[in-house]
């Protein structure tokens, strides 16, 4: 009792801080523990929505229509709408649920989800450790990729040819200055707002699912040591109530986080393997080691760490959930009371099945369904080299 007074509270959301400044930037995070209201930033976010995200994709969708004989144009201008529609989706998710999102965050530094002991604060920092390593590496690569994509038209002279970072079609002659300027200024920073409400949104969702398996390690490190020692069975039992009742917020925590992203899970899978197979193909049809290469290749490497990401934080849910039942069987059970005991029981019969989060209940995260892409991407990678083999 005199440990749980005297230990500082974890601050969970120390750890997104930054992301969610950035968010606020693009008009994704309204101020406090609020949704969107009649507000100025609510008018800056439907602003900066429909401008950078909206009509930049309008133009490049409506450049397809263009260049529908020229495959290398094609495979590109597709790739990078597909992309740029499943991030304008997790816009719509993150607006839209954003209520239900500020309570998963007021949820998290609730008292039941606080370490108890500078043991269990130990025990999470792994889970915030592995977080920070995969976001840092999605980030490098992302960020590099955005660089390249922007400065290619400059680093291969293809500038003096009025050359844009993206393929698109405007009602305009973008061949002439400053006209040419003022687009290629417009879609770099179109391309910013967009990387950085995907970047974040991407790591937000991580960040929930390493919080969940967070939590795991906390209840399993807290059934471990339901022991009889200065305390009676009574006592115990009340430990053990309280475990299960944090196990059912954990449950809760989870259904509420599925139903923010789980749309989005299914769009983000197919748009990624779809992506990576055109990206794959567009590797082996440009100039080898251009600048245009090397942000494609950086552009297959972030979509790549992106859907790790979401798998490899959702397979560490499904392990750690099962160790659950373990973990009441490394406690000192033998020795406490036949109700205590009893009550154990029904409890690890209730958690016997790990939990698995899922994409609308079709597929799993997990590394297996990482795999399974991968090879997705690689069939369609196999099909376009057929199409374009020379006859």
């Amino acid at each position: 009792l005199h440990q749980k007074t005297t230990m500082e509270r974890f601050n969970w959301k120390e750890t997104l801080r930054l992301n969610i400044f950035m968010l606020k930037i693009v008009g994704l995070w309204p101020g406090d523990d609020k949704s969107y209201g009649c507000n100025l930033y609510t008018l800056y976010a439907i602003i900066s929505i429909f401008l950078f995200q909206i009509v930049h994709i309008f133009f490049q969708s409506a450049n397809i229509l263009f260049v529908l004989d020229d495959l290398e144009a094609l495979t590109n201008n597709i790739s990078v709408v597909l992309m740029e529609m499943s991030i304008a989706l997790k816009t719509y998710c993150l607006v839209k649920n954003m209520k239900m999102l500020k309570e998963l965050m007021i949820t998290i530094d609730s008292d039941s989800f606080q370490p108890k002991t500078p043991e269990q604060k130990n025990l999470i920092q792994p889970n915030l450790n592995t977080w920070k390593t995969v976001v840092s590496s999605f980030w490098i690569f992302a960020v590099s990729c955005m660089v390249l994509w922007v400065l290619f038209p400059i680093l291969d002279k293809s500038v003096k040819e009025y050359r844009l970072p993206f393929l698109a079609w405007y009602p305009y002659d973008t061949k002439t200055s400053p006209l040419y300027e003022l687009t290629y200024f417009y879609q770099a920073l179109s391309l910013s707002f967009i990387a950085m409400a995907n970047l974040n949104t991407d790591t937000l969702i991580a960040a929930l699912n390493m919080y969940i398996g967070a939590q795991f390690d906390i209840l399993c490190d807290d059934l471990r040591n339901l022991r009889i020692n200065n305390e009676t069975s009574t006592e115990v039992d009340k430990k053990l109530k309280s475990c299960v009742k944090h196990h059912r917020e954990i449950l809760k925590f989870v259904d509420y986080a599925n139903q923010f992203y789980n749309w989005l899970l299914l769009v983000k899978f197919f748009v990624g393997g779809v992506s990576l197979g055109i990206t794959m193909f567009q590797m082996t049809i440009v100039v080898p080691f251009s600048s245009e290469f090397y942000s494609i290749a950086g552009y297959a490497q972030a979509v790549s760490l992106e859907v790790f990401m979401y798998c490899w934080f959702g397979n560490e849910i499904e392990v750690k959930s099962s160790k659950i039942p373990y973990a009441v069987f490394e406690s000192d059970w033998t020795s406490l009371s036949p109700k205590v005991q009893k009550n154990m029981i029904i409890f690890v019969l209730r958690v016997q099945r790990s939990l698995r989060i899922s994409a609308l209940g079709l597929f799993n995260l997990s590394l297996e369904t990482f795999v399974k892409i991968l090879r997705t991407a690689w069939s369609y990678f196999a099909l376009l080299r057929q199409v374009n083999a020379p006859t």
